[in-house]
């Protein structure tokens, strides 16, 4: 019982990070400004969000470029600007100066980000990229999949954090597949032992839940989880405080475990 004390108290803080792009989703497929996705990230820090995460498209299908300049002027905890490696996202990063720039990749048909970005297959575009906004004062994080070649060439590539797409794992369990749903926890869990070990931060993200965040929130190594279509999609029921309430609540039953 010592021991498991020991484990928890040295598992650091989990933080959450609420993504706030389908609130600008909806507000764009009628036009005008409600709802606004500022308004939204606003809500969700008073509600417990420890950062704001915003994706900018590049066919800007949700988050506008003014919605990135007033969220980085008016909410007082750290944006995670997610972004494609590209000449013109990192402009506007390096003007705006995030706190955070995660790089995804972005193809214009997907309907959101599939799968982790191929940071071992693009050595120099990504090293390119890392090198630009680390120099601008912006934490650079690459969104990868649970893959130890893809989290070596994060390292190699200069990137102090990785974010580990979960939704391979989260599908599993959707689908009710036990067998592939526990053999994709086991790859999260090996990879962000082993990302740890080569002193990356490592945080997790893509098709959350109440129950899989409990889950993951178990795993000490990872310290961040970003979470967004769900919390807005249960806000529609319950309002945007008591998802992010409930999120919370169960992120850390998972980390006390």
């Amino acid at each position: 019982m010592d021991d498991e004390k020991r484990i928890v108290s040295q598992a650091p803080y989990l933080r959450l990070g609420v993504n706030i792009d389908h609130v600008a989703t909806i507000r764009n497929a009628r036009g005008g400004r409600h709802p606004d996705p500022v308004r939204a990230a606003k809500l969700a820090v008073a509600a417990g969000a420890d950062g704001i995460t915003a994706h900018l498209r590049e066919d800007r299908r949700h988050i506008r470029d003014e919605d990135i300049a007033r969220l980085k002027a008016e909410i007082d905890k750290p944006l995670n600007f997610e972004m494609a490696a590209t000449e013109d996202m990192i402009a506007i990063a390096v003007r705006t100066r995030p706190h955070a720039a995660c790089l995804v990749p972005e193809r214009r048909a997907e309907r959101t980000t599939e799968g982790g970005l191929d940071a071992a297959g693009q050595k120099n575009v990504i090293g390119s990229a890392v090198k630009t906004l680390s120099d601008a004062g912006i934490r650079v994080s690459l969104f990868i999949a649970a893959d130890q070649r893809q989290i070596e060439a994060a390292h190699a590539a200069g990137a102090p954090v990785i974010e580990l797409h979960t939704g391979s794992w989260c599908e599993a369990l959707l689908e009710g597949d036990a067998d592939v749903a526990t053999k994709e926890f086991e790859r999260l869990a090996k990879s962000a032992a082993f990302a740890k070990s080569l002193g990356l931060e490592v945080h997790a993200g893509h098709g959350l839940d109440y129950a899989s965040a409990e889950t993951i929130a178990a795993l000490p190594e990872i310290v961040e989880l970003n979470i967004g279509h769900f919390l807005i999609g249960e806000a529609v029921f319950v309002g945007l405080d008591n998802a992010i309430g409930t999120m919370r609540g169960a992120m850390d039953r998972g980390r006390g475990a």
